[in-house]
């Protein structure tokens, strides 16, 4: 009986730099740099001319789940450094109106539900978050790192001891696109 190994493809622009270093992959482009380490991802990589090819290291289902989760990391990365991504978020509040500031690396959220200590929510990466009126704007040229700040501020502004069906102040994403503003 022979093993068919499951293998996938994922094309590179011209405008887009790929490397590999050890298990370390380097994507640049337009945008910026950005690295990816595939040392605990159990899947062959091999970088070529305008092309990365992956290889599972096994014929079964778990395999080619692996298999398919790395070669959507690969894409995003490429994605992300010739387009970007964007999530647009939503400042929600019924009585105290809620302030939001940058402070470094770090997002403010003042007079929460007229809360006297502000929250904070850390933003993850180089990703750039900018507030304005009710909106807030979160951009960057990596995935993981735009959603994951978004994630944050979003889970640091979650009520409290009240009841959340009730108490619906917060800062919500509302739009998430590949792309920059």
């Amino acid at each position: 009986m022979s093993i068919e190994l499951l293998a996938a493809e994922v094309a590179v622009p011209g405008e887009v730099s790929v490397s590999m270093k050890g298990h370390m992959l380097q994507v640049s482009g337009p945008l910026g740099r950005t690295f990816q380490s595939f040392r605990s991802i159990p899947v062959d990589l091999e970088v070529g001319k305008g092309l990365v090819k992956l290889r599972a290291r096994g014929p079964r289902k778990r395999d080619h789940a692996i298999l398919n989760a790395a070669r959507s990391l690969v894409r995003n990365l490429v994605e992300g450094v010739v387009s970007g991504y964007t999530v647009r978020m939503k400042v929600v509040f019924a009585h105290f109106p809620i302030t939001v500031k940058v402070d470094g690396d770090r997002v403010v959220v003042e007079n929460f539900q007229g809360e006297r200590s502000a929250r904070v929510a850390r933003i993850v990466g180089g990703t750039k978050v900018e507030p304005g009126g009710d909106d807030v704007v979160v951009s960057g040229h990596v995935k993981t790192h735009v959603t994951q700040t978004a994630a944050n501020i979003e889970l640091g502004t979650r009520v409290k001891g009240k009841d959340h069906r009730v108490f619906l102040d917060g800062i919500y994403a509302y739009e998430k696109r590949a792309g920059l503003p």
